[in-house]
């Protein structure tokens, strides 16, 4: 599942796709009720399973609307959650460690892709004594979960977990307990392999199309389907 404002951010699109669903997206008016209001229309409980953000809002529709959904946490967001405390372990400890001005992009990223010169920027760095560089461990490890076997994933995040808990840095102690708080969610990931991955794409796809400024929703749906439905135009021949 997916939002997006349109420009004056007092209406919502919403779009979902199942699992096996990409040629088609359903727009929808009003942030709350559209998704409930469309689905409740069909079979509900024939939904098994869902894939939202840890949005309470989202929590809060999936459980009440679609009672027989099994919730999946979509990784990327759990990996943002944990990359967001990285940032800001980083800002606050910039603060009295000059040498990390101008690195944030390099925590931000994964080591495959640092370009050369941020590779060469983090190298000289003394990351054995910063807090920064600690915490960009746990992050790694933390996304080092969804490689791991189903059977061995809980406990790799129980171990994940002791880590991040103990590590003395706020940020990632707060995240933790996020993770925490959205255990079986997370876990559900290694049943049911779903990710929002291509409804983001999607979003991406609408808010380039939005910033040429199709301010109503009529035309914003329009665009929608021209840039992200997949639709045929060509001419017969």
């Amino acid at each position: 599942m997916g939002s997006l404002s349109n420009a004056s951010g007092s209406r919502f699109l919403r779009s979902a796709l199942g699992r096996f669903v990409d040629d088609l997206i359903q727009t929808f008016e009003d942030s709350r009720s559209g998704i409930t209001d469309h689905l409740l229309a069909g079979e509900p409980k024939a939904i098994a399973e869902v894939c939202i953000d840890m949005s309470p809002a989202f929590i809060k529709g999936v459980t009440e609307s679609l009672p027989a959904a099994a919730v999946t946490f979509d990784k990327f967001h759990a990996v943002k959650i944990i990359n967001d405390a990285v940032d800001q372990v980083r800002r606050a400890e910039q603060k009295q460690q000059g040498v990390l001005r101008g690195t944030r992009y390099i925590w931000l990223r994964n080591p495959d892709n640092l370009s050369e010169r941020q590779r060469s920027t983090l190298e000289a760095l003394p990351t054995r004594h910063l807090k920064t560089a600690r915490a960009y461990q746990i992050r790694l490890a933390f996304q080092d979960l969804y490689e791991q076997p189903s059977d061995e994933a809980a406990g790799y995040l129980k171990k994940w977990y002791f880590w991040a808990t103990h590590s003395r840095l706020e940020p990632i102690i707060d995240a933790a307990h996020t993770v925490k708080r959205h255990w079986d969610g997370i876990l559900r990931w290694f049943d049911s392999k779903i990710a929002n991955g291509l409804i983001e794409g999607i979003n991406s796809l609408v808010q380039a199309a939005k910033a040429r400024g199709y301010r109503s929703i009529r035309n914003l749906k329009a665009m929608i389907y021209l840039v992200a439905g997949k639709l045929d135009l060509r001419l017969p021949a």
